[in-house]
């Protein structure tokens, strides 16, 4: 309610309120544009639903930091119950539960939900795609989050930055890929755009929660996994199960991660509380890359020295062969959903750009002026 009828409205019972109203009316504009939202003592109560883990490291953790943050930066006037995969509602209904309000907010990524949504996977991952500093800096100043946003509101749902993995690693897997026909029959664990180029390739994608990957791969449901990176696969312990741990991640080089919140919870909340939700937000994001990072250059050397795992790298010509299955996967998606086509030309439009800073600049880093001791092979 804008200002000016709020005043319209507690005065009417009053005296002077021709004074009053004639004083508002010279000022009106001024008064809407300039005066401060009114802040109230009202408290909300929120649930979080996530596809996480309880309490997992950095994913669930990320959530329960925004819980955490919101509550500080609101003086205690949102509380919000963080709920892991499985707790509340089932780990993959996250997306669903949020916005048909049975709660307020959630916790995931974006390629979760490709079934009711083909576009969100671009906010989530793409194979071959950009990493974690370009797909903020596109999802920020290159119009990705409006997007985003336009896409979400078709679902009753804001989306809200939650931290970006980095560059994964490829995979657990119990026999070598020397070639692309190793692929042939394999069932993997892979989610979104990654899956479908799998497909392409003659294996099967299959999408299992974090919760339910060990044992799946234990039991033989799926032969081989992708998770995140050495700490989150350690945690898991994927190492006890699976023999060959291969990079680079070709299908999650800059993974998103998100919050959603019901559109009407949030619309209904005052700005300053929507401030304090983008801050949260925005603090989320710059903290959960350097903690993956951190962790899993130490992580990678406990794995190497004590569990004596076997380190490999995808020969180049199965990464020439998937990059060309997952440019089939994009088209395949864009040609069907013309949102994700809209999407599509703003996120490859922007890696063209951004790509070639990067290689004056980044790639030259790494390769002409960073020195490495004791690299792996």
């Amino acid at each position: 309610m804008k200002r000016k009828e709020f005043l319209k409205k507690g005065l009417l019972a009053g005296a002077g309120v021709a004074a009053v109203l004639s004083a508002c009316d010279n000022k009106a504009v001024v008064a809407d544009k300039e005066a401060p939202n009114i802040i109230t003592n009202k408290k909300y109560r929120w649930k979080m639903v996530t596809t996480w883990p309880k309490n997992f490291p950095i994913l669930g953790e990320s959530a329960n930091l925004f819980a955490k943050w919101v509550n500080e930066l609101t003086g205690g006037r949102i509380e919000i119950k963080v709920y892991g995969g499985g707790e509340l509602v089932p780990a993959l209904e996250t997306f669903e539960t949020v916005y048909i309000g049975a709660a307020e907010m959630g916790c995931g990524c974006a390629y979760y939900w490709a079934g009711k949504a083909p576009a969100a996977q671009f906010f989530g991952a793409v194979p071959f795609g950009m990493n974690a500093a370009q797909v903020s800096s596109w999802l920020l100043s290159g119009g990705g989050l409006e997007l985003w946003q336009e896409l979400y509101a078709q679902f009753n749902a804001v989306p809200f930055l939650g931290g970006n993995t980095g560059v994964q690693m490829g995979g657990w897997f119990n026999k070598e890929i020397n070639s692309v026909k190793d692929l042939t029959g394999l069932k993997m664990r892979l989610p979104g755009l990654g899956g479908r180029a799998l497909e392409k390739a003659g294996g099967a994608a299959v999408l299992v929660a974090g919760g339910d990957i060990f044992t799946s791969l234990e039991r033989g449901v799926i032969d081989a996994t992708e998770w995140i990176g050495p700490y989150h696969d350690y945690l898991m312990g994927f190492h006890k199960i699976a023999k060959y741990y291969y990079t680079p991640g070709w299908h999650e080089c800059g993974s998103q991660l998100e919050f959603i919140i019901n559109k009407k919870v949030f619309d209904g909340l005052p700005r300053d509380l929507q401030a304090a939700i983008e801050a949260a937000s925005m603090r989320v994001q710059a903290w959960a890359l350097p903690e993956a990072d951190a962790k899993n250059g130490e992580y990678l050397d406990k794995m190497i020295a004590e569990e004596n795992i076997q380190l490999r790298s995808f020969p180049q010509e199965v990464l020439d062969e998937l990059r060309g299955f997952s440019e089939e996967a994009v088209q395949d998606l864009i040609s069907d959903d013309p949102f994700a086509r809209k999407v599509y030309e703003s996120y490859s439009g922007f890696q063209k750009k951004i790509g070639k800073w990067h290689a004056l600049t980044e790639k030259k880093f790494y390769n002409q002026i960073q020195k490495v001791e004791g690299e792996y092979s």
